[in-house]
């Protein structure tokens, strides 16, 4: 799934002239790219390799998660992954009402964790693109503790999604149980597979996601309805 050594992430680090950068800066970038420039949207399944996220253009904690992991090995920046479970009620608004009750009540989730000067840091901040996150800013003024659009914070308009070389997070309070640290998400989803399965997975990779992605466009460009 951490296909570094693909020609598309070499170029892409190339084009950005991210090895000329020092260590911090380059994470940062990295992070910013991962969080904007892959916009925040459901794939058609949780493993796929880096190069497909990097193609579609979209992605989520999962699938973003393994864009950034390779982009950071591609620049020699020590990485793994961390793996969990959130309660799946952190989507509603996302994933719209008439969706929801086919989702389970929890879900696979993951975060990345980077090695930064002799510190490990915990990054779940980049899962948001910033457009999105505005427009649910905006319709929910004056919000702190916050949950829904694939959001749990305890300050919405102020999360910590930022890189300043700290901690990021943007669904952390939405964690219902912690699965351990992997050297990669290959191992991770061999040992608990994938969010879907069988028949509601065929349904979910051609026709449910493409219907909850055109709702996530839509808040996306017009913003939230109320």
């Amino acid at each position: 799934m951490i296909d570094y050594n693909h020609p598309a992430i070499s170029q892409l680090i190339e084009n950005k002239g991210w090895r000329a950068l020092d260590t911090a800066t380059a994470l940062r970038e990295a992070y910013n790219f991962v969080r904007d420039d892959i916009l925040f949207g459901y794939n058609s399944d949780d493993t796929l390799p880096a190069s497909q996220v990097l193609k579609d253009g979209y992605g989520q904690c999962n699938t973003k998660g393994t864009l950034l992991m390779a982009l950071l090995r591609s620049l020699a920046i020590q990485c793994r992954f961390h793996g969990f479970t959130i309660y799946n009620a952190l989507q509603r608004g996302a994933i719209p009402d008439y969706i929801m009750p086919l989702a389970p009540k929890k879900i696979l989730h993951s975060w990345i964790e980077v090695k930064l000067e002799g510190r490990w840091l915990n990054l779940e901040g980049f899962i948001i693109d910033t457009p999105f996150l505005e427009q649910v800013q905006r319709a929910h003024p004056g919000t702190r503790i916050f949950s829904g659009y694939g959001i749990s914070v305890a300050c919405l308009q102020n999360p910590p999604n930022i890189f300043t070389g700290s901690d990021t997070y943007i669904q952390a309070q939405g964690i219902a149980d912690d699965l351990g640290v992997f050297n990669d998400p290959d191992s991770f989803f061999s040992r608990y597979g994938s969010n879907t399965r069988g028949l509601k997975h065929i349904a979910y990779r051609w026709l449910i996601r493409h219907l909850i992605n055109r709702h996530v466009d839509k808040v996306r460009r017009t913003g939230v309805d109320n």
